[in-house]
């Protein structure tokens, strides 16, 4: 084992039964790396964190760490002491009834903290992680944020030398996820800890000093994050279309890997240069108006996505066209939210939103964890009684006709809402029956949902033994068994792998753009709300902003400035000057920053001269991100509810 790594794994193999989660896998990870294991639910990363933090065994292959060599309970024991180890879930290795600061006490006594030691690494974790207000609170009462940083804290309150830390911000909002990253780095510069890392967010990926692409147990590609997309040859090319629809059916006739975000379509070509992807792409579009083209380097979820479908796994032909049937009317309004507000007792989760979604559009409802997405979900669905205000939805009240509602829409909710013991067709049936559909018509409707969802080969098996990704494809199916005229999706993608993801976005265009069902959905993606056709923007129950993508970054630009990008050898210290300095919207984005600056050229010359004594490499301008958007919108709130 080479001096400088700290972790070093050879031909690792794990079986459950006949299933294989980890195939031959070899991995090094060097002393103060922040090493990334990235890949979709059953990628093998959850299996390979416990064989490497000592709660699981492997079945074959060697294992290294810290210059010795696991192959007994024993060994894993002695090194126990210098790692922490944070599995995945929100808050599943902390205590529910015991406080914030009774849950670190209880990690600390495990650990064998000194009382002196703990009294002072406690205080400075709670003031980092912006928990000390909150000693008191049992965990179970804290967000899905809260619970991670607190998870954090006891994972890091012995002083480990290795962190290994399981999706840590799966299920955790843009925000909250920024402040945990945030926390994270400030600890692994202090202290030169090395940290492994999995997680289901390709954008993370920028944070890591290397990583591993994981998928069915196999390690697809390894290295450095900005090295990986030039290994896979080929170009993006994002276009604009009409009918969009139409350009996006002739493209997939000739590309494998195109998707619709939001008006624009993306393709990847492969093994072309940028000059001959623009003449293929306008070739294929054949009589379709272009209104534009252009090309930019394929990003880590392109070649992602592009690596597996060159090595022939999880490809899936494109989704079919569904029933025409409501053709013509996109003029419509299908949902209207009118002073929508909600109370429990003396706390207000939706505050007087409003807000309309037409048929044919896809909405989507942004907004940290609390803000009240789900809430706002629950009345307009029918499933909750408003408190103040009124809406309609498929052209009924929703104070006055729920079960008309709940008959002419579907419905997905966050947590996976089918029956785990029935198999696809049964389950498929189940629901055909609940909405009435007669025998005839339900074998017909099955027929396309299978079809539409690629269910073909998973008939007779049970929803819960699916990959997630084809269970949420089936819970989709079963909420558009009886045509709907309005589909509610609460994070439905959460956990899926960029391929279900995609092909998941591909089937809500096709129902959008054809078959003219009204979408609302909620995501903690922010690359996904990209798709959406519009978007509404909550905090604390109250939206905020709201416009189509492109319009709010534009409205960031004109409001706060052009954003800036900085490139210098020490971000964390370059952060502090920085926000010390005033700048709107610093934010660190994995080893670099970004701010807003209204002045571009003034704002250079400043920056310049607050990092006198730092390393910088480059100030470079940005198209601002959704979460750029995300983020400025609601520290802004934030600051003015503190203020």
């Amino acid at each position: 084992m080479p001096a400088d790594h700290l972790i070093q794994v050879r031909g690792l193999r794990k079986h459950y039964r006949k299933r294989e989660a980890l195939s031959g896998v070899d991995l090094q990870v060097r002393r103060g790396e922040v090493y990334g294991l990235i890949g979709p639910d059953g990628a093998g990363k959850s299996s390979l964190l416990k064989i490497l933090a000592g709660v699981l065994a492997q079945d074959r292959g060697e294992v290294f760490m810290f210059g010795q060599r696991i192959d007994s309970e024993a060994t894993a024991e002695h090194i126990k002491p210098r790692l922490g180890f944070m599995p995945q879930g929100l808050g599943l290795n902390l205590y529910g009834e015991l406080s914030v600061e009774e849950n670190i006490d209880f990690f600390a006594q495990l650990r064998g903290v000194e009382p002196e030691t703990l009294r002072a690494r406690k205080a400075q974790l709670l003031a980092m992680t912006r928990l000390a207000a909150f000693r008191q609170r049992p965990m179970k009462q804290l967000s899905g944020g809260m619970k991670q940083k607190l998870g954090l804290i006891c994972t890091l309150i012995h002083d480990p030398d290795l962190v290994i830390l399981d999706e840590p911000t799966t299920g955790v909002d843009p925000v909250s996820r920024r402040d945990f990253w945030a926390i994270l780095a400030a600890q692994l510069q202090a202290r030169r800890l090395t940290a492994l890392i999995a997680t289901a967010y390709l954008d993370e990926a920028a944070r890591f000093h290397r990583l591993s692409l994981l998928y069915g147990g196999r390690v697809l590609a390894q290295g450095e994050p900005d090295a990986l997309p030039r290994a896979v040859p080929g170009v993006v090319v994002s276009v604009h279309a009409r009918p969009q629809i139409q350009a996006l059916h002739r493209l997939q006739q000739h590309y494998p890997q195109v998707e619709a975000a939001g008006s624009e379509l993306r393709v990847f070509v492969d093994r072309a240069s940028p000059r001959q992807a623009l003449d293929q792409i306008r070739t294929a579009l054949g009589d379709c108006v272009l209104e534009s083209i252009q090309t930019r380097p394929p990003e880590l979820e392109d070649a992602f996505v592009a690596l597996l479908r060159q090595q022939g796994l999880g490809t899936a032909a494109p989704a079919p066209v569904p029933h025409a049937s409501r053709i013509g009317q996109g003029d419509s309004v299908a949902i209207e939210a009118r002073q929508l507000s909600r109370d429990f007792g003396d706390f207000r989760a939706v505050d007087r939103i409003c807000f309309q979604v037409k048929s044919g559009e896809i909405f989507g409802l942004l907004g940290a964890n609390g803000a009240g997405k789900t809430t706002a979900i629950k009345m307009l669905t029918g499933i909750l009684q408003p408190t103040g205000g009124s809406g309609q939805v498929a052209g009924a009240e929703i104070g006055q006709a729920s079960q008309t509602i709940k008959a002419r829409i579907g419905y997905l909710s966050q947590a996976f809402s089918l029956y785990q013991d029935l198999t696809v067709l049964e389950n498929l049936r189940l629901y055909g029956r609940i909405y009435g559909l007669h025998r005839r018509l339900l074998r017909e409707r099955m027929r396309w949902v299978l079809e539409m969802a690629d269910l073909h080969g998973f008939e007779n098996q049970r929803s819960g033994r699916l990959p997630m990704g084809i269970r949420q494809r089936l819970a989709l199916g079963c909420a558009l068994i009886h045509q709907p005229q309005v589909l509610f999706l609460d994070e439905p993608t959460s956990g899926v792998d960029p391929l279900g993801r995609r092909r998941f976005w591909e089937i809500l265009v096709q129902m959008a753009r054809l078959d003219q069902v009204a979408i609302l959905i909620t995501t903690h993606y922010l690359s996904e709300a990209e798709h959406c056709d519009h978007l509404a923007l909550m905090h604390a129950g109250r939206i905020i902003a709201a416009g189509t993508p492109q319009a709010m970054k534009t409205a960031l630009t004109h409001e706060v400035g052009q954003l800036l990008e900085i490139a210098v050898d020490q971000p964390l210290a370059a952060l502090q000057r920085l926000e010390q300095a005033g700048f709107p919207g610093v934010a660190l984005f994995g080893q670099r920053i970004h701010l807003l600056a209204p002045d571009p050229a003034q704002a250079r010359r400043r920056i310049a001269a607050l990092l006198q004594g730092l390393r910088l490499q480059a100030i470079q301008p940005r198209t601002p991100s959704l979460e750029d958007v995300f983020i400025y919108r609601i520290l802004a709130q934030e600051g003015l509810s503190s203020g």
